[in-house]
């Protein structure tokens, strides 16, 4: 009996028409794919950004210097890490992903799929987008190192102004830039995150009254909010405020071409760090994120997942979520990175503090409750 032979059979014609209907999608497939790559898709792509360390060095204008930087004043040397991370957004208005990128992205458990009109809403051109962004990352600078200040005892004092107004504003015409905010609603806003806060509570219904200073005059105005067409929900009365506190040193936070106002936790963190003996990590890499209001009051950001990832791809092992994303938290956390959720700055203080002292990190609040 021969185990091998020459002999060749011919394919019969069933086999023929299989490998040509092979053949066919295969060709199908692959100009599906192609074309796919060149069609616009509605949709744009969250992946993990760069990361930065608070206590460490960036490149400004080609020059490596501190993140932040207090001169004049006594700081201690640092240890690890407190690192801030970002979100790199793929595509906007002018350039959206293809329907190929966002395919492969939906399986990437790193990457988030988006509708374009949810990051970037409609009548917002990309300029007034990145204006927004860097006016929320200035604010949440001075509001970290006014909560990092307050945390450590000194007093201070805000002043609010309308810097600029957002498309179709509900107060065009009633308020002017430069105008000092110095109520709403009987009430006094610490800072920008607390402004909003008045104004949420206020609803859509009726008018919310401010109480402004123009050209040196008090005057009371009232503007009925309006929902925020970004599809959050929250009322907005259409105004870019900027915050100035009267601070009594000078703190220098360095960071080019990021924006938005989800470090302002980690700043907070890192001043304190300079500005206090020890190390508050225990020499551990830690990376968070979060809001920041002068009163110590940790809110939520976008983007936590894609920030989970570029934490853990960065070599942290512990993460400060705030407390108000855990829904978003739970079941999203990569392996071997631990979170701890905190609402306040105080509750972020004493999760640096357990895992300085290497003490029972399970014992502290996390997303899983």
């Amino acid at each position: 009996m021969a185990l091998f032979s020459n002999d060749h059979a011919e394919p019969s014609p069933r086999s023929r028409r299989r490998l040509r209907a092979g053949w066919t999608l295969l060709t199908v497939g692959i100009v599906g794919a192609l074309a796919l790559s060149f069609v616009p898709s509605p949709y744009v792509i969250e992946r993990p950004g760069p990361v930065f360390d608070t206590l460490g060095e960036v490149s400004v204008e080609g020059e490596a210097v501190p993140l932040i930087s207090i001169p004049g004043e006594e700081t201690y040397p640092t240890e690890g890490t407190l690192s801030m991370l970002t979100v790199n957004v793929v595509g906007n208005r002018e350039t959206r992903p293809n329907w190929f990128e966002v395919i492969t992205s939906w399986g990437n458990p790193s990457r988030a799929v988006l509708p374009l009109d949810e990051v970037f809403p409609p009548g917002q051109s990309l300029e007034q987008s990145n204006e927004q962004s860097a006016v929320d990352m200035q604010n949440s600078q001075k509001d970290a190192i006014a909560a990092s200040l307050t945390e450590l005892g000194y007093p201070l004092e805000a002043t609010l102004t309308v810097a600029g107004f957002s498309p179709d504003s509900p107060s065009d015409g009633i308020l002017a830039e430069g105008d000092e905010i110095l109520r709403v609603n009987g009430e006094d806003p610490l800072d920008v995150t607390q402004l909003r806060s008045i104004i949420a509570d206020n609803g859509t219904t009726s008018p919310v009254t401010l109480e402004i200073e123009r050209a040196g005059s008090t005057e009371t105005v009232e503007v009925t909010p309006r929902e925020n067409p970004d599809g959050d929900g929250n009322p907005i009365v259409g105004i870019t405020v900027g915050a100035d506190y009267d601070f009594p040193f000078e703190v220098k936070i360095q960071l080019e071409k990021v924006g938005g106002p989800s470090a302002g936790m980690m700043f907070a963190l890192g001043i304190i760090d300079k500005l206090t003996p020890g190390a508050l990590n225990g020499g551990q890499d830690i990376a968070g994120t979060g809001t920041i209001a002068v009163d110590g009051s940790v809110g939520p950001i976008g983007g936590i997942r894609q920030k989970l990832y570029g934490a853990k791809d960065d070599g942290a092992e512990f993460f400060l979520a705030p407390a108000a994303n855990c829904g978003e938290v739970t079941g999203n956390i990569p392996d071997g990175l631990t979170v701890f959720a905190v609402g306040t700055l105080d509750e972020a203080l004493a999760a640096l503090e357990v895992v300085a002292q290497g003490g029972d990190t399970a014992a502290l609040p996390g997303c899983d409750g």
